[in-house]
């Protein structure tokens, strides 16, 4: 799982992005009964978290063991297993750490890794430009990137940092950023300055890299293979493994002019996997008598001398995808290449560090329209949630709403009627009309539908379940968890309709006909259905299995039981003489709402934007009707489509203007549509928006499209046959 920055309360887009998806994915190979281990914590170095400590007057120690606990503990609440620190099966069996980059022996394992690339000539001298401040006293400070805010040169966003743009997730050279100004003091004067660092060659590994992507494209998500292409394409350059900041880790290097200096964050963060993974051996594993002892973890990252290579995941957002498709990689190859004296390759031999299997990363969920951002505290966090909310219905809306093809938005109405309708109506109401029908027939201690239980009679709902069961067995093993959590609660809607044919309710009252014996043996089959159930949606829903466990009063481990063994139909039916409880309480949105707009008033005076749903539009948001006329739209035929040669999400778009007249135009829909669904149309554009350069293509206009705040975006049309030129009124 990405390392979240402990700069901050992780947000419900951290959740949605990496945080759920891995966990889900943990449970999910412990329930096929695979060996698993689950690997991140707190990313603790680098400019975020400096910025914080110096608007909070605090030393970023003091702000990164703060937030590590409370993110920890926000993430054990939701259900994560981060405290499974061993399997319950067995240490050779994997577990779970959440650690931390500023953990000691992550230091100590980072500068190994940079002296062993350092003497391998991976890592090179050079000369870099950085933003530094002239202050009004003319002291001058190097400034990091994420201490500069301006205006992003590929989409014009205001705030993009300093080297990569948060709302296109374009990313740039230092001198790129339009209008830069200092987060830490507006007055100073902003300039860029030499500097000198050491740099990653990158280059050396461009044909590795590109044979792997060959390998990955057919397994990768279309963002990832996407985004990766564009990097290989744009030729891959040396990058800075070094920063001018004091919070960090130190370098294993002599002379003073590498005193200032630190280990570049995006270096030595993504290192924390492998790093992670030998603390959890010499910590966890040796000590729980692992056979292999502190080389535990050689099993989950090392190719075996018989040749079995262990299968690594990563989940992360999309603007994360580079740096664990290219950088990670690239980083593994050279470490391997130094290690074993073999040229860099992509596929590892006996005792190398394995690559990635597949890199599931998600879209960004959104939050009303706009993105979740810690640092521009709009936002809903996680540890106030969980205050007001059962995780688990957070832990289902994010499932069956994860942006995993798409940008999604968090919208309350939405998480209400998804949590009432679906998580309540289809599932919870059908595991209580079973609990509450079975205990409203006489027993004696014992199960009474035991009488009636004859699997046999259902074999085609027991074929129905198979299918859905496998559909989802499919659907998890490429990580597609919306489609699994539908086909699963496709089984509880099929329970649902058994009910409501076989009508129970009429036959509890002990008649002894044929009739009301069928009736109850389709009530004893739901009972069964409802143990599957409680194992199939552990993954997703983990409290609620629990609590349904408990109720069908099962004697074993609810972990112990596999996917493949869940809907069993010879096991003994349990009896729980307590009488049974919903799983959950319908929510009310108006007090939701309410609820949410006081708090959003409270945070104003502290500047936290928790926002609760969209605000009323003040008087200063509305335009003259002599404003609206300054803009000219004409309509336009598009000709051709090409991709931007130096931007991820651009392409660069001719449209016919008027009679033999064209005109280009820079359009972000790289990923929403593709060329040959562009060519031809007739679209609306901006015609008298004044031309700029986009990442070095000049841009004469821009396309008018429309955005549903959920990813769906369309790209204007026209429904007649007007002229390229006609004036949009």
């Amino acid at each position: 799982m990405a390392w979240p920055y402990a700069n901050g309360p992780l947000h419900l887009g951290h959740v949605a992005g990496n945080c759920l998806p891995a966990d889900i994915q943990f449970r999910y190979e412990r329930a096929r009964g695979r060996r698993v281990l689950m690997c991140s914590g707190s990313d603790e170095h680098g400019t975020p978290i400096t910025l914080t400590a110096e608007e909070e007057g605090a030393h970023p120690q003091e702000i990164v063991d703060h937030f590590h606990q409370i993110n920890k503990k926000a993430l054990i609440d939701m259900g994560c297993s981060w405290a499974m620190d061993v399997d319950p099966r067995g240490p050779e069996y994997g577990g779970a750490l959440y650690n931390r980059t500023s953990d000691p022996r992550h230091k100590e394992l980072v500068r190994d890794l940079f002296t062993l690339m350092l003497e391998a000539k991976m890592l090179e001298r050079k000369t870099m430009q950085q933003y530094c401040s002239v202050s009004k006293d003319g002291s001058i400070r190097f400034l990091p990137d994420r201490y500069v805010e301006g205006d992003c040169p590929v989409c014009s966003f205001s705030g993009a940092r300093g080297d990569q743009c948060d709302d296109c997730g374009a990313t740039y050279e230092t001198h790129e950023l339009i209008n830069p100004i200092s987060k830490l003091d507006a007055d100073a004067n902003i300039e860029v300055r030499n500097t000198d660092h050491l740099f990653f060659r990158l280059d050396l590994f461009q044909d590795s890299l590109n044979s792997h992507y060959l390998e990955r494209k057919e397994v990768w998500k279309p963002n990832v293979r996407s985004m990766t292409k564009n990097w290989l394409d744009m030729g891959l350059r040396p990058r800075a493994v070094t920063r001018d900041i004091d919070w960090g880790i130190e370098l294993p290097l002599s002379g003073s002019e590498w005193d200032s200096k630190r280990v570049y964050v995006w270096f030595e963060a993504v290192q924390g996997y492998y790093t992670c993974a030998r603390i959890w051996a010499e910590r966890f594993a040796d000590e729980a008598g692992h056979p292999d002892g502190v080389d535990a973890w050689r099993n989950w990252w090392t190719v075996s001398e018989d040749g079995y290579v262990p299968k690594h995941l990563y989940f992360m957002g999309k603007d994360n995808i580079p740096f664990h498709t290219i950088i990670w990689p690239a980083i593994l190859m050279g470490i391997n290449s130094a290690q074993s004296g073999n040229p860099v390759s992509h596929t590892p031999l006996p005792n190398d560090l394995v690559l990635e299997a597949n890199v599931p990363a998600n879209q960004y969920l959104m939050l009303q329209g706009g993105q979740f951002s810690k640092s521009r505290k709009h936002a809903i966090w996680l540890p106030s949630f969980l205050e007001r909310f059962d995780p688990d219905t957070l832990r289902y809306y994010l499932s069956i709403n994860m942006p995993e093809g798409h940008d999604t938005d968090f919208r309350w109405d939405e998480f209400v009627d998804r949590v009432n309708n679906e998580l309540i109506g289809t599932y919870a109401n059908f595991v209580h009309r079973v609990m509450t029908l079975s205990h409203r027939l006489s027993d004696d201690g014992s199960n009474p539908l035991s009488d009636f239980d004859s699997p046999d009679e259902h074999t085609e709902a027991q074929s129905i379940i198979s299918r859905h069961l496998e559909d989802a067995i499919h659907s998890m093993e490429r990580q597609r968890f919306k489609e699994a959590l539908r086909c699963i609660m496709n089984i509880a809607q099929l329970g649902n309709s058994i009910l409501q044919e076989a009508a129970p309710w009429k036959h509890l009252d002990g008649d002894d006909t044929p009739e009301a014996r069928k009736s109850l043996s389709s009530l004893a089959f739901t009972w069964r259905m409802c143990r599957g159930l409680a194992v199939t949606l552990r993954p997703f829903i983990p409290y609620q299995s629990d609590r349904l466990w408990a109720m069908l009063n099962e004697p074993s481990d609810i972990d112990s039981i596999l996917w493949d063994d869940a809907f069993s139909y010879d096991s003994r039916l349990e009896w729980n003489v307590d009488e049974p409880a919903p799983l959950f309480e319908k929510l009310d949105l108006d007090e939701i709402i309410s609820t949410e707009q006081s708090f959003a008033e409270m945070e104003s005076d502290s500047k936290v934007n928790d926002v609760s749903g969209p605000p009323n539009r003040p008087e200063s948001d509305y335009i003259e009707f002599e404003d609206f006329l300054k803009v000219e739209m004409k309509t336009g035929k598009i000709v051709s489509v090409e991709d931007h040669p130096d931007a991820d999400t651009l392409y660069v778009i001719i449209i016919e203007d008027g009679p033999d007249s064209t005109r280009t135009l820079c359009a972000g829909l790289k990923g929403i549509y593709e060329p040959s669904e562009l060519e031809g149309l007739n679209v609306v554009y901006v015609a008298n928006l004044k031309p700029r350069k986009l990442r070095g293509v000049l841009s004469e206009g821009m396309l008018l499209a429309a955005d549903d705040g959920k990813g769906g975006v369309s790209v204007l049309t026209l429904d007649g046959n007007m002229p390229p030129g006609s004036v949009v009124r």
